[in-house]
């Protein structure tokens, strides 16, 4: 088998997010959790393989040792370029992580430049004049600004690269994209002959990011959101019909969510009000010992097992402060991994066979609790969430893992009642 594109993400929820953009551009694709090994196996006759990791909120150096060993596993299946997936909002500090994982990829690709486009028209992200918009918002004014992990209080994209490279970084504006594919090479070369090796672009349109990825097709390595992935993989020419969907497995749903985003949030209160089994988990109650594991399992055997079930660790900003300020940062977030990551297990156990997932850290808990290490991605229930498939020790799941902020406000029980 041989990779048309390989792709290293920095989280669980934008490796499904990127793998669903390839998917909708034709290619046949596979979803690895965590960096592979030799005993990582691919589904046959994939197009591109996208290589999930956890590397957004770890150290930078770390982040980068990970990235080097999926980006060598990917060269040894055969991709000639790979891709690096990061968040949509840019989620990273002066310290890292894009700035260093994207600099190692191009030293060892002995790569002189890159392109970078955090933009993503279905989910409201686009770039213009080098600042990172959120719907109609700049990201530093949107509820980013409150993200638990990495709070993104600037916009400009450039300024914000600038922090994390030693490397100079410079903008192809949206008149240069509007001009076409040529219009793009050309700006490239002459930035990369200006001493120039990052290059933040604007899009506004999917149309814009069609002509970004067929303008980046021969760079070994290109950065940024899943929309200009999505724009690569139409530049690949087609590979035939897609192959049949997989069916949701028999058996229980359920949401688990960890994420506190906006989005979440709402979906969390659509869920509710629609009368739905919902339980919130107490992560201080956790911290001191009393089992909470344990409760909600009692409480889930209790519930009508034709009915989806909500188990929660979102809070409302308010909510999460008063927490972390209690715990600290860190160990409130490896309270809720911890929480989820064994809950969903033992859900599995139990006979759940559909499980959404929010929020990338979650995510990341989840499936690795479950043991599962690759996927076949599926059809999408809202931009960037697609079900995927895979096989546990317990039987066949549908798995669907969902970044904090994207779906529809009704996603949880459309996508729970449609997968049936």
């Amino acid at each position: 088998m041989s990779l048309r594109i390989g792709c290293i993400a920095d989280d669980f929820t934008g490796g499904t997010d990127v793998a669903a953009a390839f998917r909708r551009a034709g290619l046949r694709t596979a979803l690895v959790f965590g960096a592979p090994d030799g005993t990582t196996a691919l589904p046959a006759d994939c197009d591109a393989a996208v290589i999930a990791l956890k590397s957004r909120s770890t150290p930078a150096d770390e982040a980068v040792a990970d990235s080097l060993t999926a980006q060598r596993w990917l060269w040894t299946k055969g991709a000639a370029q790979v891709y690096f997936k990061y968040c949509s909002t840019f989620d990273s500090t002066p310290q890292g992580n894009i700035g260093p994982v994207t600099d190692a990829l191009l030293d060892a690709a002995g790569a002189g430049v890159t392109l970078h486009c955090p933009a993503s028209p279905p989910n409201g992200r686009t770039v213009y004049q080098g600042h990172l918009f959120v719907q109609d918002q700049l990201l530093s004014d949107s509820p980013l600004r409150h993200h638990p992990l990495n709070p993104m209080t600037d916009s400009a994209l450039v300024r914000l690269l600038a922090a994390q490279t030693r490397h100079r970084v410079g903008l192809i504006d949206w008149a240069t994209v509007r001009r076409g594919v040529e219009a793009v090479r050309a700006a490239v070369v002459r930035h990369q002959q200006a001493g120039v090796r990052h290059i933040v672009a604007d899009a506004l349109t999917d149309d814009d990011l069609a002509v970004l990825g067929a303008a980046t097709l021969e760079l070994p390595v290109v950065a940024g959101a899943a929309g200009l992935a999505e724009g690569l993989g139409h530049a690949y020419p087609a590979t035939g019909p897609a192959a049949a969907e997989p069916k949701p497995p028999e058996g229980r749903a359920a949401v688990l969510a960890g994420s506190c985003s906006a989005r979440t949030l709402e979906q969390i209160a659509q869920f509710y009000a629609a009368g739905l089994p919902s339980l919130h988990l107490d992560v201080l109650a956790a911290a001191t010992g009393r089992d909470v594991t344990g409760e909600a399992l009692a409480w889930y055997a209790q519930q009508d097992p034709d009915l989806p079930v909500l188990v929660y660790a979102s809070a409302s900003p308010e909510e999460l402060a008063a927490v972390q300020a209690q715990l600290g940062v860190a160990e409130a977030a490896a309270q809720v991994e911890e929480l989820l990551g064994t809950l969903a297990s033992h859900l599995v156990e139990r006979g759940v066979r559909r499980l959404l997932v929010a929020g990338g850290e979650t995510s990341g808990a989840v499936t690795t609790a479950l043991g599962v290490r690759a996927v076949l991605v599926g059809e999408e229930a809202d931009p960037g969430v697609p079900w995927t498939y895979a096989s546990t020790a317990n039987g066949d799941l549908a798995l669907m893992l969902k970044s904090g902020n994207f779906g529809a406000p009704d996603l949880f029980t459309r996508a729970l009642s449609e997968a049936k």
